[in-house]
């Protein structure tokens, strides 16, 4: 049975990637793995395929985080309807999915709803690639933005808590710099980031400036100041990272679009 049914809603509900109110009797698409629903707007099978306009594959949001997802899903329902031939449905229905599995499912929502709002934001001195893979490895980059003042690789992340910097040392000891989320070290996602910006600069050059993104997309963000710089990597929240990616010249819309595609040849859809 697909794993995605494209039908009108008996209930009212919303869209799991871009929260927006879908009333019932609306047309969407509903997950069966997942139990939610999509507006139109969201149909994969259609917003993948390259138009004429542009025939470049641009990618979708959080897609190889949410096929991994499902992959796990789907093997554990397998598991228990083999394990429990009788009751198998039912214990699958009231169990719960374990933290690793769920893991997939929120980072893949983090990346969906993020893409969805720089999707909104895209121009000809905005161009976006989601969801790229980097040649070699099974490490993928969230987002590339793509503009005038040059390339942001962006990670989203949909952690709870509040992302602070803290330092230790100073004088007498090395400065070490930590990211931290609520009382939870994430330093590593800074690594990552750093990472993927190295391999950003080896596709388009040392003439096009490349900037590493932390973007916490539910984050418990103070109502002044918040966002910092550790190790050059920016993090910040979304409505602070929107004005960073229009900002720019539209005189530069060539070079946007060379460096767009250069990337895009470069780091396949994951």
């Amino acid at each position: 049975m697909p794993d995605e049914k494209r039908m009108r809603l008996r209930y009212a509900g919303a869209c799991r990637v871009c929260d927006v109110e879908l009333p019932a009797k609306i047309e969407a698409i509903y997950e069966r793995t997942t139990k939610t629903v999509r507006c139109v707007h969201h149909d994969q099978s259609r917003v993948d395929m390259p138009t004429v306009e542009d025939p470049i594959h641009s990618g979708t949001p959080g897609g190889s985080a949410r096929r991994e997802f499902e992959r796990r899903a789907q093997n554990r329902e397998r598991r228990i309807r083999e394990k429990h031939p009788r009751l198998g449905g039912l214990i699958h229905a009231f169990s719960d999915e374990p933290q690793s599995t769920k893991a997939w499912d929120t980072g893949a929502l983090g990346e969906e709803r993020l893409g969805s709002r720089l999707n909104a934001l895209a121009s000809d001195t905005l161009r976006l690639l989601h969801d790229r893979r980097i040649p070699g490895t099974r490490a993928n980059i969230d987002h590339l933005a793509v503009t005038p003042t040059g390339v942001f690789v962006i990670d989203a992340k949909k952690y709870g808590g509040r992302p602070h910097l803290k330092i230790e040392g100073g004088l007498l000891r090395p400065r070490v710099e930590k990211l931290m989320v609520g009382s939870r070290n994430c330093t590593k996602l800074v690594d990552g980031v750093l990472k993927q910006a190295d391999v950003v600069r080896g596709v388009v050059g040392d003439k096009v400036a490349v900037q590493g993104v932390l973007c916490f997309v539910e984050a418990d963000w103070p109502l002044l100041g918040g966002s910092f710089t550790t190790r050059g990597v920016e993090v910040m929240w979304p409505k602070k990272l929107y004005p960073l990616l229009q900002a720019g010249d539209r005189a530069d819309i060539d070079a946007v679009d060379d460096v767009y595609r250069r990337l895009a040849a470069a780091l396949p859809p994951a």
